[in-house]
């Protein structure tokens, strides 16, 4: 892949580029796709995991599609999609785990070039001679009309897995997940998954029951749980993101509670008289 200091030629409107920033050996990695999705799952699994690994900056990705920013942290402006990686120590035995990168993005990519960046990125997967790639997904939940629908979701998430391969089925989803029968993955996990069955590269994607409506912190969780079980081998505490489900629950259940007091006041005493915006 490029330097991103050299200068690269002009790009078509919706291409993709990957772009080094640090050279790094990531033979038989496990590739995490971090694009946003329902509940946010993928991006909030990809942040927690570059947190809780202490994973490096080695590359960004760029296209003409992408917005036009510069997000600034701690002084320095970062590209809204980057590649992290690392190789964090095993907690039980202390010897080196791993090797997992990370592709992680503050938006959701235009559908003009969602077919080019799941490109992209697993050719470069495949150049880098990673393993595999796993995509983490929200799974929305239809529910029937008598069903009760309310903001907050079960504390027990579920979770279920689909793989581009009969050996990736057979080795990492039906031992340890619920298969996904019927249904359908969209955007970059969606294709990732198509062209993985071509190619004959391992792509998994975990799908977890999520709120689509709210960053889904518990969903999330759930799917850390599985990716440190099924591939990683009990490097990571999902805790943390336990706790800031329930705070977020908390936060939903007084917002739930107040519109209901509210709307019985309302029927109690009668519409309230017109209010100028400005006071």
């Amino acid at each position: 892949m490029p330097s991103w200091r050299t200068p690269a030629p002009p790009m078509a409107a919706d291409e993709v580029r990957i772009y080094e920033v640090k050279r790094t050996d990531l033979t038989d990695a496990v590739v995490i796709d971090g694009f946003p999705s329902v509940g946010l799952v993928s991006s909030i699994v990809a942040n927690y995991l570059i947190d809780a690994l202490k994973m490096e900056q080695i590359g960004i990705v760029d296209s003409p599609a992408f917005p036009t920013v510069s997000l600034v942290r701690d002084g320095e402006p970062q590209h809204p999609v980057r590649i992290y990686a690392g190789q964090p120590p095993d907690r039980r035995t202390g010897s080196p785990a791993q090797k997992v990168v990370a592709f992680i993005s503050e938006f959701q990519p235009p559908a003009n070039v969602v077919n080019n960046l799941a490109h992209a990125v697993l050719d470069w997967a495949q150049e880098q001679r990673c393993s595999l790639l796993v995509s983490p997904e929200g799974l929305v939940i239809e529910r029937s009309e008598d069903e009760p629908h309310s903001a907050i979701p079960p504390p027990t998430v579920r979770v279920y897995g689909v793989a581009s391969s009969r050996r990736a089925r057979d080795l990492y989803i039906e031992p340890n997940v619920a298969s996904f029968q019927e249904g359908v993955v969209t955007g970059v996990a969606g294709v990732l998954l198509n062209e993985g069955r071509r190619r004959g590269f391992d792509v998994l994607t975990f799908l977890a029951e999520a709120h689509p409506d709210y960053p889904d912190a518990r969903a999330a969780a759930k799917v850390i749980e599985t990716i440190d079980h099924v591939l990683l081998g009990t490097i990571i505490d999902p805790g943390p993101l336990y706790t800031e489900a329930e705070r977020i629950e908390q936060q939903l259940l007084t917002i739930q509670r107040s519109a209901a007091d509210r709307a019985a006041s309302k029927e109690r005493t009668g519409p309230a008289p017109a209010m100028s915006m400005y006071g």
